[in-house]
């Protein structure tokens, strides 16, 4: 039997669920070495989202549903990755790969070599996510590895929801990981390193608030997070009198997906535009990139001012552009992550405008439930800057039919049931609606839910409660007896 070494970690029911997990299939791990878990729980985006690329403040609620990790360390010179909700997505739950093909004795394995190898099968490409932490470790922290491992997933964490099923995967590989081969790290860099994972390895060109949220977040609190790169604040203490559910549309979301990657890079064409406008000093800085020296706003958009915004800029962005007329006259954007294709037509205005404006609400949002009590006006402030933020989304064309329909049912449902306000989560083009509401409005919530099934058919889970990040939580050795 599998038992706890010490009990240094928090012995949560997902954690137990998952130590009988090992011992109901005792037959993957080797029974002479510790086994390593590391557990890094979904997040909810409560205000902030996209805009987190754009250097927005993000505000972020780690839930009580998570993803646990456990590894050990073998003779055999195999990196063996196993995951028991694979099949769950039609993929293959078994990966296994040469240890020296993926960490190359010689030199580290480049990142587009990395892709190539650990992507180009669909089916097996989940574990891009795991195997591809020990490329970056080896890359960026010269972390030798030299002897095989087994790594077994186990996500709870509902996948394609926009709830950082991902971001958990890479935080709960990375955590258990650094913990075998005793190399700790931060809970910032560690997030910086999983985000590099998901953008280089995986090609997904998420910002950094999921990283961030699901490894240094904090029970019960949202993680307040300037992303200008990645600058923690003091946590927003949830008040005793409020909660946060989060609602599944039923429709799959992917940050990789074209919509999400399409705004992004509308964004960052917009503030190429603006700093021409504004007569800011650029640079080639190699091959499809530019740099802006940029004393204005430091290099991010969510530091241009509404006023500025609606004053100076708002009327000289187009609304949409061609990539190649945009390459043509600016160079390129200042983006490490995409890349601007010069065949198709880019929204530019409205990519530009949200981060702007988010940067904005989310400053408002957090100071209203930092400074004084939360009176109905209050309540029905904080609710009307989700609804905004919502809007904004659709306006982007992040939105859905299945999350507009449930924002609009808690707009129709309103304070009368405790309810005050949501908005589409994450990088949105359907997954999760986040719902802020009085405590105890479980009855209301339950309204919702029924009201969406019965009018769209769509299979509908319900989010709630909250946990400690990855760094918070820790790591739990535990040995066969």
């Amino acid at each position: 039997m599998w038992h706890p070494e010490t009990p240094a970690a928090e012995m949560l029911p997902d954690v137990a669920r998952f130590l009988a997990l090992l011992n109901a299939e005792p037959d993957f791990f080797e029974e002479q070495s510790p086994i390593y878990i590391a557990r890094a729980p979904g997040r909810l985006d409560v205000m902030g989202g996209i805009a987190d690329y754009s250097g927005s403040l993000v505000l972020e609620m780690p839930l009580r549903v998570a993803t646990l990790v456990a590894v050990q360390q073998i003779a055999e010179p195999w990196v063996i990755i196993q995951s028991t909700s694979a099949s769950e997505i039609g993929s293959t739950p078994l990966v296994v790969l040469p240890l020296e093909k993926l960490c190359p004795p010689e030199q580290p394995l480049g990142y587009q070599a990395a892709r190539s190898l650990l992507t180009a099968d669909p089916e097996s490409a989940w574990a891009a996510y795991v195997a591809g932490v020990l490329v970056v470790l080896q890359r960026e922290q010269q972390l030798e590895v030299r002897q095989g491992m087994r790594i077994l997933v186990h996500c709870e964490v509902p996948i394609g929801k926009g709830i950082s099923s991902s971001a958990a995967l890479e935080v709960a590989s990375m955590q258990a990981i650094c913990t075998l081969l005793e190399h700790p790290l931060d809970g910032r860099t560690l997030a910086l390193l999983c985000q590099r994972v998901e953008n280089v390895i995986v090609g997904a060109p998420c910002g950094i608030m999921d990283q961030m949220t699901v490894a240094c977040g904090d029970a019960d609190h949202l993680l307040a997070l300037l992303c200008q790169p990645a600058e923690l604040q003091a946590p927003v203490p949830l008040p005793e009198e409020l909660e946060v559910w989060g609602i599944d549309s039923g429709i799959r979301h992917a940050v990789s997906g074209s919509d999400y990657g399409a705004v992004r890079t509308g964004a960052f064409m917009g503030y190429r535009i603006i700093a021409d406008k504004a007569g800011l000093a650029v640079k080639q800085r190699g091959e499809g990139q530019v740099a802006i020296e940029d004393p204005l706003w430091q290099g991010y958009l969510a530091n241009v001012t509404p006023s500025e915004w609606e004053t100076h800029y708002r009327d000289a962005l187009p609304e949409e552009m061609n990539g190649s007329a945009f390459l043509q006259r600016y160079g390129s954007s200042t983006d490490t992550v995409t890349r601007i294709d010069p065949r198709r037509s880019y929204a530019i205005r409205q990519p530009t405008a949200h981060p702007i404006y988010e940067h904005h609400r989310v400053r408002l949002f957090r100071m209203l439930l930092e400074h004084g009590w939360l009176d109905e006006e209050r309540l029905q402030l904080l609710g009307e800057l989700m609804y905004q933020s919502h809007a904004s989304y659709s306006a982007c064309r992040l939105g859905s039919a299945g999350t507009d329909r449930l924002v609009e049912l808690v707009r129709q449902a309103g304070p009368g049931a405790g309810l005050y306000g949501a908005k589409i989560t994450g990088g949105g083009s359907g997954g999760t609606v986040a719902v802020l509401a009085r405590r105890g409005s479980h009855a209301a919530i339950e309204q919702i839910v029924e009201c969406y099934v019965r009018e769209t058919g769509q299979r509908v889970a319900v989010l709630s409660g909250s946990s400690p990040g990855a760094v918070r939580w820790g790591t739990l050795k535990v040995r066969h007896e």
